[in-house]
């Protein structure tokens, strides 16, 4: 696989990371995997897991209330489905990110909903490594009447994912769909993850976001907002420090 760059904080330094496992499989292609011919979640997950998956991305979440789901992609797992891959998946030793798009018309209770049920696992499991939240981009899309969010709603939603979800470790900045400026002010409402240096993107550019920044843009974000950049493997284990990306 080839490797990209992420970025992590704690409260006294941020890194940046090297993505080196293998995450080609979501939570939602397993649940759907099961409803066909790929067989039950757990054979599915064993199988992956000898042919070298390593863990699964977060992709999918949305918004863990069925009511919401059903109205916005109902062809997709619901809530005790998609919480049910991850749940099989941390039993059998992987561990997994969790993920948080809003501005789908739901209400803060919704919201407030996703982030209790992902807590309530983390606290049966541990098998949650991260958590992303970010707005929908509605340009382009069936929704586009949806009124966006701004960068308030989501630095509070992000600062409230770290208040509930305490038992999760790292809180990735979502500066992909933010632009760089609020990702680096979201580093000071509870992230400590700055994300990634992607080679392509092709899912919220194609609502018309393309927000890009290099290495050397990343890690001058990270050290203006007062923290050390570092890297990190999938894991978050800290690589040896790297001489700064030149600009």
């Amino acid at each position: 696989m080839l490797p990209a760059f992420d970025l992590l904080s704690s409260p006294t330094r941020l890194r940046i990371l090297e993505l080196t496992w293998d995450r080609e499989r979501s939570a939602g292609e397993i649940a759907a995997g099961s409803r066909v011919t790929f067989g039950a979640v757990s054979q599915q997950l064993r199988r992956l897991r000898e042919a070298g998956l390593d863990s699964i991305p977060g992709g999918g979440g949305e918004i863990l209330v069925d009511t919401v789901r059903e109205r916005v992609a109902r062809k997709k797992a619901q809530t005790d489905e998609w919480l049910g891959v991850q749940e099989e998946a941390h039993r059998q030793g992987m561990k997994t990110s969790v993920t948080m798009m809003y501005g789908l018309g739901e209400s803060d209770e919704d919201r407030i909903e996703h982030l209790i049920r992902i807590r309530d696992l983390q606290r049966r499991t541990g098998g949650f490594t991260a958590f992303i939240c970010w707005p929908l981009q509605p340009e382009g899309t069936a929704m586009a009447a949806q009124p966006r969010t701004d960068a308030v709603t989501y630095l509070r939603t992000l600062a409230m994912g770290r208040i509930i979800c305490d038992t999760i470790p790292n809180l990735q900045s979502s500066w992909v769909t933010m632009g760089l400026k609020v990702g680096q002010v979201a580093l000071r409402f509870g992230a400590n993850d700055f994300g990634s240096l992607m080679m392509e993107e092709n899912v919220v550019s194609a609502a018309g976001t393309t927000h890009r920044a290099t290495i050397a843009e990343m890690e001058r974000a990270i050290r203006d907002a007062g923290y050390e950049p570092r890297r990190r493997r999938q894991d978050y284990s800290l690589l040896e420090a790297a001489e700064p990306a030149a600009a």
